[in-house]
Parts: structure tokens; C-alpha cells; sequence
């Protein structure tokens, strides 16, 4: 292929799948979107619990690593990300989530003008098909579908009576712009099956004339000419291909392969491209820094009298019961997100807006891809929603098919170890509540024995992983700012006709889960993109 289109979309995943369809539903717009992974033809992609089988496995995940982290006692962490259309979105955990008011605001008095929360509410309502009745917080109609989850647990249900003993009030929803309490999270289901972005937004885009998708596509660098940013070239079952693009070509290969690419395209720290071999076409010190994620730390408990997916999951003659209840009813434990139960919550009165979250699952494993305990167990789940360390992803060397270099550099700020520590004492006051011990809760990990400070900090270090939220690679910031990759339009710095349109736009990490403010990145973009054009 040596073609000419109006847009080139980099990544094929949650954003991407957006601008495929906001920029070709222009029918003057001729768009291609390259994906390096597959298409989504495989059951456990569709299938809810499918990410107990997707997370670690090559058909479905990149399978990288992170650099040993001193934070974490030197672990590795496996960081997965989707290899496949709808990215992330085909393998994460389906929780539909906007983050606080009090970020998108913070993101204006940095100085982004039109990125506050009364900028980007009306984002996420276009994209909505909310199975509440509309209102001034949801809206049917979209192409994002959101529901409740279609089982309930009874252990689930007394961590939420318990938090509230604990002054955490059980509310209906999470998405305000407040969403300090504990509840069932919303989902990306519709009738029971995952809904990707590849399945909302792209997949009907795909009947248009105008847009193209190429699968396969292992882009190696974006073609810059004079300082403009004029196509893109890539691999395809061996052979090189190019491909022009007349208008801009935008980078949505998220937070861990934006900065990677950028960097390979000539687009970094000077000093690190030139240890590279690679070219410099633009100075920008910021590509690849900046590197936010929400790190959770998983204390689990052994329970009895109650059931969890451990237990059932463990009885053989169960198996196809939960089979054939999805089958015919798409209900039952096949039909659940991986954590159905969430929290928001003042880890100590130091925070102005709740500061943690819980991920509370019925189940217990060692890590995802993991086999399931055979006990029955409560995992309950606690990440800093704003955590003040920083790490960096920067690509190995020249080679395009080499794994990014991932240096998260978790729990490397005192603020960060204080918020661990209290987190694991809020969890223990939560677990010491009626409605919890009635389950007779014995904790598993990191134990009772784990008492001080010192000891919960170093069980935060033995059990802290991540819960798959890198953001802030190519952060947005003031020209003003030296580590600013692009401005508040999403351009990059000092290239004309490239944007990068997805999470490593984030200056600062959004109070929850990540994937559905991307995609309103992304929804921002593309009408940034139209006003442009015109």
C-alpha cells in the first residue's frame, strides 16, 4: 500500500475505535486505522469472565513486563495490554467510569482551556447508551453501553452494608462527578456480553466506503518531513509498507506505545534518541516521562458460609450449571466483571475528595492468569487514586518489535507510602464490621501478624500491582511547560499535522478507572480535529 488518506489513526484500541468512527462519519474524510493486534474472533473476548483467560495469554495480551521496581522489593510486574481491536477495552475489567470533577478541573487551572468537567461531561453523555432513564446524568442512544451488573453476591452485599458502618454511604452511582461511596460499578456489558470499543464504535464504522483498517500493522515510525508529519510506515507479514496522509495523522497506541513510537520517529529527548542511533526531529524531554498508574494492593480474606467464585468455581459438577446459565440467560458468574463491587474513600481526613478506591471481587488468586484458590476467599482491593510518584516508558532501541522499557517507580514518595499504610487500616476496619464477620473473615494476606507501619508498608511492597492504568506519557501542558508533549489541542509540539489522542495525554491520573475518559480524549479530539479541518 503507498496511498493518500485525509486521517492515519495509529491503534486500533479504546480511542482509537472512537476516532475511526467520529472522523469517517464525514463522508469528505478518507481515514485508516492500523491495529498491531488481531481482530477479536475468539469467545473470550465476548464472554465477561473471558479476562480470567485473556490477560496473559499471546492471542489476546503484549505480554510486557515491567523493570524491577525498587518500590515494589525489585518485583517485575506482567502489565498487560490488549492485543487486539477495542485494545484494552477487549480484555479489562468493563468498569464504566468517569473519575472526580475536581480532575478534569484541575486539568483547566493548569492552564487547558476546555478540559474541565462542565468541558468534558457532555463528552461521555454523546458517547452513552445508559440502561438508566436519561437525565442530566446519562443519556441512551450512544455507541458506549452501560449496565448493571447481572449477578449479585451476598458477600459483596455485606462488604457494602459493613462500609457503610464504616461512614461510607452506599449510592447509586459513581459517575456525578462525586463519587464518594460504595455501590455495584456500571458496566460495559450489554446483555450479559463485553462491550469493546471495537464492538460500539468500530466494528459499524467499518461499513463505510471512507475508513480502512489494516490489522497486522507493527507501525515502526511516523514520516516526518520538514517538520510536518506527512504518513506512517509499517510492517505487514514482512514487507514495509507506507502509507501518506493529507491531512494529520494521530497517535493512539496509548500510554505504554505512544511514547515508544514518538521516540522511534525521531520525537524525544535528544540525548536519548542519539544513545538510541535514532534521529532527532523534535527535542521533547517529556516523551515518555510523566508515567501515572494507580497501583493496587490485594489483601484477601478467607471466608465460609457464603458462596464465591472460588468455591464455585472449584466444583466440577458446578462448571456447567454456570455454563449453561450464561447459555440461555447470560446471568450467573460468566456474566461478571472482574470486580463487581467498588469503593471511594478518604484514606484520612488529609484529602479534599475521596483519595482511594476498592476493587471488591468474590474471588481470590495469586495474580490474573493465575489459577483461582481452592478456598473461599474475598479479595478486597485498594489503589491511590492520586498517586504522587512518577516512573517513565521510553522504547529499548531502534527495533520497533522490541518490548518498551516500563519503569513505573511505584511507592517512591512518602505521601504515597503514608496512603498504602492507611489504606490497609481503613480495609481492616471495613473487614472488622457486623455484616463481614459474619463470615467468619480470616486474613490470608498480608495476615494479622502485619501490624505496624513498617509492616503494612512492606506488605503494600509484597502484594502492590497494577491495576492496568498508565497514563501521562505525552502529557498535555503550556508551551511554557519543558516537559509538555502536546498542547491543549492534542498537538505535538514543534510537528505540524500530529496528534496524540489518547491516555498518555493525561497531565494528572483521573480519580478511577481509566478507560472511558481516554475514550472521551478521544471524542474531544476528533471535534477538535473537524473544527480544524474546516
Amino acid at each position: 500500500m503507498t496511498d493518500t488518506f485525509d486521517y492515519i489513526v495509529v491503534g486500533a484500541g479504546s480511542a482509537g475505535c472512537v476516532l475511526a468512527d467520529r472522523l469517517s462519519a464525514d463522508p469528505r474524510n478518507r481515514v485508516l486505522v492500523l491495529e498491531a493486534g488481531g481482530d477479536d474472533n475468539w469467545i473470550w473476548f465476548h464472554i465477561p469472565v473471558g479476562y480470567l483467560f485473556s490477560m496473559g495469554n499471546p492471542r489476546a495480551d503484549w505480554l510486557y513486563k515491567t523493570e524491577a521496581d525498587p518500590g515494589l522489593d525489585g518485583r517485575s510486574l506482567n502489565y498487560p495490554r490488549g492485543k487486539v481491536i477495542g485494545g484494552c477495552s477487549a480484555i479489562n475489567g468493563m468498569i464504566y467510569m468517569r473519575g472526580q470533577a475536581a480532575d478534569y478541573d484541575g486539568w483547566r487551572q493548569l492552564g487547558l482551556t476546555g478540559w474541565g468537567w462542565d468541558d468534558v461531561l457532555p463528552l461521555f453523555l454523546d458517547q452513552e447508551d445508559h440502561i438508566a432513564p436519561p437525565g442530566p446524568l446519562h443519556r441512551s442512544g450512544g455507541a458506549w453501553r452501560v449496565e448493571h451488573p447481572r449477578m449479585r453476591w451476598a458477600v459483596l452485599d455485606a462488604f457494602a452494608e459493613a462500609a457503610a458502618q464504616e461512614g461510607i454511604p452506599q449510592v447509586a452511582d459513581f459517575n456525578g462527578g462525586d463519587n464518594f461511596g460504595v455501590s455495584y460499578f456500571q458496566v460495559n456489558q450489554k446483555t450479559g456480553r463485553r462491550w469493546s470499543a471495537a464492538r460500539g464504535f468500530l466494528k459499524p464504522a467499518l461499513k463505510r466506503p471512507n475508513l480502512a483498517l489494516v490489522t497486522g500493522a507493527e507501525v515502526g515510525r511516523v514520516i516526518v518531513e520538514n517538520g510536518r508529519a506527512v504518513g506512517v510506515a509499517w510492517r505487514k507479514d514482512g514487507r514495509e509498507v507506507e502509507a501518506r496522509a493529507a491531512g494529520e495523522v494521530v497517535l493512539t497506541a496509548g500510554a505504554v506505545n505512544t511514547p515508544k513510537l514518538l521516540e522511534l520517529s525521531g520525537i524525544g529527548d535528544g540525548a536519548r534518541l542519539a544513545e538510541l542511533g535514532i534521529e532527532t526531529r523534535r527535542h521533547l524531554p517529556g516523551v515518555g516521562e510523566n508515567l501515572q498508574d494507580h497501583l493496587q494492593i490485594r489483601p484477601y480474606y478467607k471466608v465460609s458460609g457464603v458462596p464465591t467464585m472460588n468455591t464455585l468455581y472449584a466444583s466440577l459438577w458446578r462448571r456447567p450449571l454456570m455454563a449453561l446459565d450464561y447459555a440461555l440467560f447470560r446471568k450467573g458468574p460468566l456474566s461478571m466483571a472482574p470486580s463487581q463491587m467498588g469503593a471511594f474513600a478518604y484514606s484520612s481526613p488529609d484529602h479534599a475528595t475521596p483519595n482511594v478506591q476498592f476493587h471488591v471481587q468474590p474471588l481470590s488468586l495469586d495474580k490474573f492468569g493465575e489459577p483461582l484458590h481452592a478456598f473461599g476467599a474475598i479479595t478486597i482491593s485498594v489503589c491511590n487514586l492520586r498517586p504522587t510518584s512518577r516512573g517513565s516508558i521510553h522504547a529499548a532501541g531502534p527495533d520497533p518489535r522490541a518490548a518498551p522499557l516500563i519503569r513505573p517507580n511505584y511507592l517512591s514518595t512518602a505521601e504515597d507510602e503514608r496512603v498504602a499504610v492507611d489504606s490497609l487500616r481503613l480495609v481492616r476496619r471495613i473487614v472488622a464490621r457486623p455484616p463481614l464477620q459474619a463470615f467468619h473473615p480470616e486474613e490470608h494476606r498480608p495476615g494479622a501478624a502485619a501490624d505496624s507501619d513498617a509492616d503494612l508498608l512492606s506488605a503494600a511492597r509484597t502484594l502492590g500491582t497494577t491495576i492496568f492504568h498508565p497514563v501521562g506519557t505525552a502529557k498535555m501542558g503550556l508551551a511554557s511547560d519543558p516537559m509538555a508533549v502536546t498542547d491543549e489541542r492534542l498537538r505535538v509540539f514543534g510537528i505540524e499535522s500530529l496528534r496524540v489522542a489518547d491516555a498518555s495525554v493525561m497531565p494528572r491520573i483521573t480519580s478511577g478507572n481509566t478507560n472511558s475518559p481516554t475514550m472521551a480524549i478521544a471524542e474531544k479530539a476528533a471535534r477538535m480535529m473537524s473544527e480544524d479541518r474546516r
